[in-house]
């Protein structure tokens, strides 16, 4: 007789635990590209039913991005993009909020190591003067002296900060670490304490004309566009843009990595009762032909709540609340780092277990539920990080920052559920490497040294600075 769930009991559900069903199908926005006559690529995802529009004029190539910039003048291009909507040649400040909110739009202007982009987000209906302002701000932009000084002096300000703050202090030491002396990735994106004093005016003009050409310009527009003639709209606000007669920016040096062994970093805070710990080395540029396997590895690796890293320190040992591991993926190679943070009697155990776990993921095949589990997770969450106008815009974006081909959102899902186990172990083989992972740690040096020294995983360096009394 085959023992049946009684269903008039209510607990007799507590052992049914649900399981996962088959991935839906799921077809990424389709989108369309085109050329005008300056140079500037459009491409358009048409969206039916999203009425708020998203619009980025994207600026890629070599040099577009905080890379770009001199290294003594670091900073320059985050800085830039905060005070070109801080004024243009029509509008000052409050006018330009004053004219977006008219539209119920909301124009901005951000930078990252690797391109700059100008946006927009409008109803459908208001598309055409929403485009105006955009490119109102991003070729005549005023930059206002008194709001550059201002804007200047509120990052010094967030760097002093950024030395109190342990989680910020331990990720520039981190790069410190990895990166090369010539390395930009080695320096904060928005500049430091030596480079933005001198971030005056002249140097965000300057900059300026150096990065906004046409030829290295995409307009990305997403959203509900039946009956808009879309390259009618944006041939009319930025068709008569021309290209500068400025040298145009040329790409630092990203991948310059400190030769040697593994390196050990502590940044003293006496009196911390924690210690914030980054774990890692020089990672991949998003165009590698490993990027379906490393996506999984780092699943299973540190990118889960059910990943080994987190079974280990938080689960099984109880030294954190949690702790993620992640390749940061840019143009050039980002870092690859394992973040938590941990109390302080357990800063060295927490070292040599997660520096243990690194290895033992190079040294035999995953198990087969933990490949299910993060595959079927990443297959599963796909979908939903593109749900808005202004989340597939950016996805596009991105793939175009990076040079992918445009089938590149189609072919993940079949091609993450095709990673299989032997296809992890050689990821992890090629691209975690403990033997010259970087242990980077801010906390309270005199209370964990010694046991960090007496471990023997390397040479431990202690850096011991004053924090700043107004930032703390």
């Amino acid at each position: 007789m085959t023992a049946t769930t009684d269903r008039s009991d209510p607990l007799a559900y507590l052992d049914e635990r649900p399981v996962p069903g088959a991935a839906r199908d799921y077809q990424f926005p389709t989108f369309a590209r085109s050329r005008l006559d300056n140079g500037i690529t459009l491409i358009t995802a048409h969206l039916p039913g999203r009425p708020l529009l998203v619009a980025h004029l994207l600026l890629d190539g070599a040099g577009s991005g905080a890379t770009g910039e001199p290294a003594d003048q670091a900073g320059a291009t985050v800085l830039m993009a905060r005070a070109m909507t801080e004024g243009t040649a029509n509008h000052d400040a409050v006018s330009l909020i004053e004219a977006s909110e008219r539209l119920g739009a909301e124009v901005s202007a951000d930078a990252g190591w690797d391109s700059f982009a100008v946006s927009v987000d409008v109803p459908r209906s208001r598309l055409a003067p929403a485009l105006a302002l955009l490119a109102e701000v991003a070729l005549q932009p005023s930059f206002p002296e008194d709001e550059v000084e201002r804007l200047r002096e509120e990052r010094l300000n967030d760097l002093l900060q950024a030395r109190a703050e342990p989680r910020r202090r331990v990720e520039r030491a981190f790069a410190e670490t990895i990166y090369a002396e010539d390395a930009a990735y080695r320096r904060s994106m928005g500049g430091t304490e030596a480079t933005v004093p001198g971030l005056t005016r002249d140097v965000l003009v300057a900059r300026h004309a150096s990065v906004m050409r046409p030829s290295k310009a995409t307009m990305l527009i997403a959203g509900d566009l039946s009956g808009i003639a879309v390259e009618e709209l944006v041939r009319a606000s930025l068709g008569d843009w021309s290209e500068p007669t400025a040298p145009a920016p040329v790409r630092g040096v990203v991948d310059s990595v400190v030769p040697g062994a593994r390196r050990i970093v502590v940044v003293d805070r006496p009196g911390s009762p924690q210690s914030e710990l980054r774990i890692g080395h020089l990672g991949v540029p998003r165009r590698n032909p490993d990027f379906h396997a490393i996506s999984v590895l780092n699943a299973l690796l540190g990118g889960l709540f059910g990943s080994r890293l987190n079974a280990l320190l938080r689960e099984e040992k109880g030294y954190t609340y949690g702790v993620h591991s992640s390749f940061d993926m840019r143009v050039g190679s980002g870092p690859f780092a394992v973040r938590t943070a941990v109390q302080t009697e357990f800063t060295v155990p927490s070292v040599v277990e997660t520096l243990g776990e690194l290895q033992r993921i190079r040294e035999g095949l995953v198990t087969l539920d933990e490949l299910t589990i993060a595959r079927d997770y990443l297959v599963g969450v796909f979908p939903l990080r593109y749900e808005t106008s202004g989340q597939v815009a950016g996805a596009i974006a991105g793939m175009v920052a990076h040079g992918l081909a445009d089938d590149e959102f189609d072919r993940y899902r079949p091609a993450i559920a095709a990673i299989t186990a032997e296809q992890v172990l050689a990821a992890a083989q090629r691209h975690i490497r403990p033997e010259e992972a970087s242990v980077v740690i801010v906390g309270d040096a005199d209370a964990f040294v010694p046991a960090l020294q007496a471990a023997g995983i390397g040479d431990v360096q202690v850096v011991r600075e004053e924090v700043p009394e107004d930032a703390a």
